[in-house]
């Protein structure tokens, strides 16, 4: 077999992790190395020369690389922008400060400044208009635009004229007289980025395209660099926001559609696992060193939102939808003004990372709270390839303590305490918000430290079971392993669902789905590897927002798929929001097409449990203020023997903790199920 190996690399703020496909044998292994941040890339080939040397191939052996990343999420937090030039409408260069008038802090005395990624003397007003139907209304006139463009001596530029997603010849026309003056200077423009209607989020979107292009080409430059290094020579893809990989071609011209690209490995392995235990509804809770991420899987899908959020900027692309609070094991403890204990969500990162790392952090952390209560063994961090500092965990956690006039481990406690609270209130507001109700919902816990804390979330919120999969410390790298292409394409028409609109939805829809077909091509898929879908934004007439529609593999509508579609809107709608409206109007406000290229997927083996005794020894814990003994267990020797809370089960990269009340056995597929007892 040809370059058997496959690879994933999820590469968070603290570990990037490997997930390592060998499809000659179908086994999957996983590792996991300190993430570089000044070049991530850096980092990844040393945790892929790594894992060759652990687990014995040679570097020409790997065919694919899976990259799920966060330089694009990264650069706009930090602000690591390219100074860009907004080219827009004449009258409209104000509309990225207006946004919708959405003040969350109106009562605010001194409220922060709406993030502005442009700033005004850099947006210029362009002669032209394009009627909402798509015709001209005035034709575009250059005039000095291109003149004034040089002036500003931009790194990227973004377009955004009104109405562009009916008619985009205005936008194509001027982007083809930049390149013309200004060969290689990168230019988006919002018809091809997001071709829909609301001109703030097009513009939002548009403008963080464009100002991203340059970082992430910067990015795959040096990726591409590392390329033939000892025979390491696959074909990569880039992991995107709605969960399935994209061409780094692509990638390079659309960096938006990256700004979640690492956490929707996650929801991917959770809908995969859903199916593999037949357990349709989960609650996916990924907790690493910076972050805690929140998907919801009900009825064996994960929900894909048509906007998303970024640093408070929307982006209208489709998007796994996912609730991230800054809480991971690198969330910083400190004491507040008037004696107030806080976590998070300041983190303490790769660098210097956690007081028990011995890399220079002095703040104790989610980390050192659970090493100092004895969840962790500082001899066994990472399979033991890392050593923990007991000592200055101690004094760390001594300090904070003084602050707060306990000891340490009352201190500890409390430290967990609060960020438990915080992980379930954040499952709630995920469950709550869609009608659901956490007692429906298992919750599947994975991350690095997620398992330290899962089974006490669980007991926040009433969940009576909790799932550990296999590998759960790099489980989002689990999920990119077995991504497929996908390719969303969208425009904005307005339908009045009814037989008048069959004929227009027809030809929408052929459009659509002729444009997907042509992006799979140009990506390599075969025609038998192909799948379109089809699904639409939909409204009652006079709303101001829609929700988003699935119609299946529709080509040609007829009135029978067309009135299943209304069905389901108001199905959708009465779940959402506890009512619907069947006697009102229904419109149609964007058609969608998703468009997936299968690649290979090599079947994968369960593996046996190791024949040594799974019963590690005992370590003392402190839990509800006083120190007990716990069951250590090893996980890869689990087969048939039952944990009883308190009790740690142990691997590579993960340690769980299993609280008292709780007991665990090994499930299907390799997954550790832990239930709670009677209360």
């Amino acid at each position: 077999m040809t370059r058997p190996i496959r690879i994933a690399v999820d590469i968070g703020g603290t570990f990037t992790d490997l997930q390592i496909l060998d499809a000659r044998t179908g086994t999957v292994v996983a590792w996991k190395t300190p993430t570089t941040p000044a070049d991530p890339s850096e980092g990844l080939m040393v945790g892929v020369r790594e894992a060759a040397s652990r687990f014995g191939f040679a570097l020409s052996d790997v065919g694919l690389l899976l990259h799920g990343t966060t330089i694009a999420t990264n650069a706009v937090l930090e602000r690591n922008l390219a100074d860009g030039v907004l080219l827009t409408t004449a009258g409209f260069e104000d509309v990225l400060e207006i946004t919708r008038h959405v003040r969350r802090d109106i009562y605010g005395l001194a409220p922060d400044p709406f993030p502005c990624l442009i700033a005004r003397d850099r947006r210029l007003g362009v002669t032209e208009r394009i009627r909402f139907d798509g015709s001209i209304e005035t034709p575009l006139a250059l005039g000095d635009t291109l003149a004034a463009l040089a002036a500003l001596r931009p790194e990227a530029v973004a377009i955004v004229f009104l109405h562009s997603y009916a008619n985009p010849a205005h936008e194509r026309a001027l982007r083809q007289a930049i390149l013309a003056a200004h060969p290689g200077l990168p230019v988006s423009i919002s018809s091809d980025i997001s071709p829909e209607i609301r001109e703030y989020e097009r513009s939002s979107t548009t403008v963080l395209n464009a100002v991203l292009v340059p970082v992430v080409r910067a990015y795959m430059d040096r990726l591409r660099g590392r390329i033939g290094e000892d025979g390491f020579a696959p074909r990569i893809f880039l992991v995107q926001s709605n969960g399935g990989v994209c061409s780094l071609e692509t990638a390079a011209e659309q960096p938006a559609r990256l700004l979640l690209s690492g956490p929707s490995g996650g929801a991917l392995a959770a809908s995969r696992i859903a199916r593999e235990l037949g357990r349709p509804n989960l609650v996916a809770v990924d907790m690493g060193g910076t972050s805690y991420d929140v998907s919801v899987v009900q009825d064996g899908r994960v929900s894909i939102v048509t906007q998303g959020e970024i640093d408070g900027l929307p982006v209208r692309l489709p998007m796994v939808e996912m609730r991230t609070i800054g809480a991971g094991g690198g969330s910083i403890a400190a004491v507040q003004a008037g004696g107030r204990l806080t976590v998070g969500p300041r983190s303490a990162g790769a660098r210097p990372g956690p007081v028990a790392y011995g890399r220079g952090g002095t703040e104790p952390t989610v980390t050192d709270a659970n090493l100092a209560l004895g969840r962790l063994d500082a001899q066994f961090f990472l399979g033991g390839a890392m050593q923990l500092d007991m000592v200055a965990t101690g004094a760390a956690l001594a300090r904070l303590g003084n602050a707060l006039g306990l000891g340490p481990e009352a201190a500890a406690e409390g430290i967990l305490a609060l960020t438990n609270a915080s992980l379930a209130a954040a499952v709630r507001l995920s469950l709550f918000e869609k009608g659901l109700h956490p007692r429906d919902f298992a919750l599947l816990s994975f991350g690095g430290a997620g398992g330290l804390h899962a089974t006490e979330v669980a007991d926040e919120m009433g969940m009576t079971e909790v799932i550990f999969p296999r590998e759960p410390g790099t489980l989002s790298a689990y999920g990119i392993l077995f991504s497929d292409l996908v390719q969303d394409i969208s425009r904005s028409r307005l339908f009045t669902v009814g037989p008048a609109a069959l004929p227009g939805l027809t030809a929408l829809i052929a459009e659509l789905r002729a444009e997907a077909d042509a992006r799979l091509a140009r990506d390599g898929v075969a025609e038998p590897d192909r799948a379109l879908t089809v699904a639409a934004d939909m409204r009652y007439h006079g709303q101001a927002f829609e929700l988003l529609v699935p119609w299946g593999d529709v080509t040609a509508p007829d009135a029978a798929a067309l009135a299943a579609l209304e069905a389901r809107f108001h199905d959708s709608h009465r779940q959402r929001f506890s009512y619907s409206s069947e006697g009102e109007a229904v419109e149609i406000v964007t058609l969608r097409v998703t468009a997936t290229g299968r690649l290979p997927r090599p079947e994968t083996t369960t593996p046996v449990p190791a024949a040594r005794p799974a019963r590690k020894g005992t370590r003392r814990v402190f839990t509800g203020g006083a120190w007990h003994d716990a069951v250590v267990w090893d996980r890869e020797a689990l087969d048939a023997d039952t944990v009883i809370g308190p009790a740690i089960i142990e691997e590579a990269f993960a340690t769980h903790y299993i609280a008292t009340g709780w007991q665990a056995r090994l499930g299907e597929a390799g997954a550790i199920i832990a239930q709670r007892g009677a209360r």
